[in-house]
């Protein structure tokens, strides 16, 4: 009985150490394909969140994944890659996000995600650091659709705002997530 419970515990924390583990992801290049497929992304946000429009007038970056995969049964991990573009639609860079799960979780799911960068710290940060882990950090504001309705801009005073959209599959559950997010080499 011991043995069990104590790998109950051991698994989420092995789980924890993984995501925010230092190791480099694979070098990627100046990749067409990912940059176009990002912008489409972004330009569909627009089109179903307004919202997400004003955010961009005042954000200093932006960072889209346009195809996040999670999968999971009780362990479940997230992976995708995506691109910064600064304020006037210039690439700054390209990233890796992955993150791993432990929980009551099941299924396979895809969606998309845009991170506004409001302001130039949040945007050092993630570039001084060898990747972001969600919990530390800036303060990061997870924005849905009824959210995005109560926006202003008087109200917008966090470092980022994560849009999470176009979701396909079926995933369900609760428990322990760590997503880390890193700058790909080129």
């Amino acid at each position: 009985m011991i043995k069990y419970l104590l790998l109950i515990l051991t698994v989420p924390l092995l789980l924890i150490g993984s995501a925010c583990s230092t190791q480099e992801t694979a070098k990627v290049g100046n990749d067409p394909a990912l940059e176009a497929k990002a912008r489409e992304t972004l330009a569909k946000l627009f089109q179903t969140t307004p919202k997400a429009k004003d955010i961009q007038y005042q954000a200093k970056a932006v960072l889209v994944f346009p195809n996040l995969v999670k999968a999971g049964f009780v362990v479940g991990a997230q992976a995708g890659d995506g691109v910064m573009f600064a304020a006037d639609g210039k690439v700054l860079g390209y990233y890796n996000a992955s993150a791993l799960s432990y929980g009551l979780q099941a299924g396979v799911q895809e969606f998309s995600e845009a991170i506004f960068l409001m302001n130039d710290n949040a945007r050092k940060y993630l570039d001084s650091v060898d990747g972001w882990s969600v919990g530390i950090g800036p303060s990061i504001v997870v924005v849905d659709e009824g959210v995005a309705r109560s926006l202003t801009t008087t109200t917008l005073q966090s470092d980022v705002y994560a849009f999470l959209f176009h979701q396909e599959g079926l995933m369900a559950g609760m428990g322990m997530q760590g997503q880390k997010i890193t700058k790909i080499s080129r």
